[in-house]
């Protein structure tokens, strides 16, 4: 998890006690006697302390995280707060952000005293030390630029302090600006092709590729289709073959889905992504076709707003002013976390003569000849 926040702090409703309300049917020294008792039960019991209800946080904070670090490999877990505050256990066929494939121990490396690794040695360590664990758990390899991407949950302060070091590998998707993204699936049900539905727009920071925002928003890419190269080659393709058929087959589902708009007049580039040997070997075959646009000076990608669909209500244009192309990133949400990088490749096609490269294994037009330039990706 990109932001690696590393504690829980759930917001749970603070708990009440319904007040009572008691019927006094006597009179006299009995009725007086029965007032006075139930107004002292109301100051004494009906109410929580702002005290009572830090401490019940508290509590509920302890429980989650005791959860969450004793969940067994295949647990998914999921959470909508931004410190995971409310952390909780949901079925793997159920929306979920996590999913635990194993624990490990790092006492040996990290004896009691020993300080904290940085986020850089965080990283290190969930590649070493949950990276076998992925493949055991999946049956198989981990596409190292595919959907999945390896997440952890590690020690808060107060765990690390009292000696505990133990470490949950898990996999999780994160956008390339660094959100995860919901899985509803079993990860090892899931299809490990790191491509978007058709119709995700994908917003845009420092001239590159961002978390996915509404197309009415500033955007990098709109994915205007999804291609399985497993449906024409039978074995893994070179980059050369995937560009020669992704060529003709995108800019043909760019114009499906656009209604044939002429995009390059709205100064807009068909593009797509490749995959690499360890991707097919992992079993990834699809790809997504796209559209976006480059900065006049080719120093990365403009931003868009609207949609190139046919059926939009408006035609997108692209801006070529620096402003544009800042903000439209989300953040990470979670107990911790570290993933690997990914990277990519990808190449787009025009006619106005131009190339240039693009983040997040995207990159820009070429000329009419149809060759392609390559980008490397960022995993977040």
């Amino acid at each position: 998890m990109s932001e690696e926040p590393r504690r829980f702090h759930p917001e749970k409703p603070a708990r009440t006690k319904s007040a009572r309300r008691t019927r006094v049917l006597v009179a006299g020294v009995f009725a007086g006697a029965i007032a006075a008792m139930s107004l002292s039960w109301l100051l004494g019991w009906g109410f929580e302390t702002e005290q009572e209800r830090t401490e019940a946080r508290a509590e509920a904070a302890a429980q989650a995280r005791h959860q969450a670090f004793s969940s067994p490999p295949g647990t998914c877990l999921t959470w909508r707060a931004a410190d995971a505050g409310d952390i909780r256990t949901v079925d793997c066929s159920e929306p979920h952000l996590f999913e635990v494939i194993g624990a490990v121990d790092i006492s040996a490396e990290y004896p009691r005293g020993a300080q904290q690794p940085d986020a850089e040695t965080w990283r290190t360590l969930t590649t070493q030390r949950c990276g076998q664990q992925a493949r055991e758990y999946l049956d198989g390899p981990l596409d190292p630029e595919g959907k999945l991407n390896l997440g952890l949950l590690q020690p808060d302060d107060q765990q690390w302090d009292s000696g505990d070091r133990r470490l949950h590998c898990g996999l999780q998707r994160t956008a390339p600006g660094g959100s995860l993204q919901t899985l509803e699936k079993p990860a090892a049900d899931i299809d490990q092709s790191d491509v978007w539905e058709k119709g995700t727009c994908l917003g845009i920071e420092d001239k590159s590729p961002s978390d996915p925002v509404d197309c009415t928003e500033r955007h990098s890419y709109e994915m205007v289709a999804v291609v399985d190269l497993g449906e024409k080659f039978e074995a893994f393709p070179s980059e050369q073959d995937q560009n020669t058929f992704l060529d003709k087959r995108c800019n043909k589902l760019a114009g499906d889905y656009s209604g044939d708009a002429d995009l390059r007049k709205q100064g807009l580039i068909t593009a797509w992504d490749t995959l690499g040997k360890k991707s097919w070997q992992a079993g990834s075959t699809r790809v997504n076709c796209k559209v976006g646009a480059l900065l006049e000076d080719d120093s990365g990608l403009a931003s868009i707003r609207g949609s190139v669909s046919k059926d939009a209500a408006s035609t997108p244009r692209p801006s070529q002013g620096s402003g544009e192309n800042s903000g439209n990133s989300g953040s990470g949400n979670g107990d911790s976390g570290s993933d690997n990088g990914d990277s990519g490749n990808g190449n787009g096609s025009g006619n106005d003569g131009d190339s240039g490269n693009g983040g997040s294994g995207n990159a820009g037009s070429s000329g009419d000849t149809g060759s392609a330039g390559n980008g490397d990706g960022n995993g977040g």
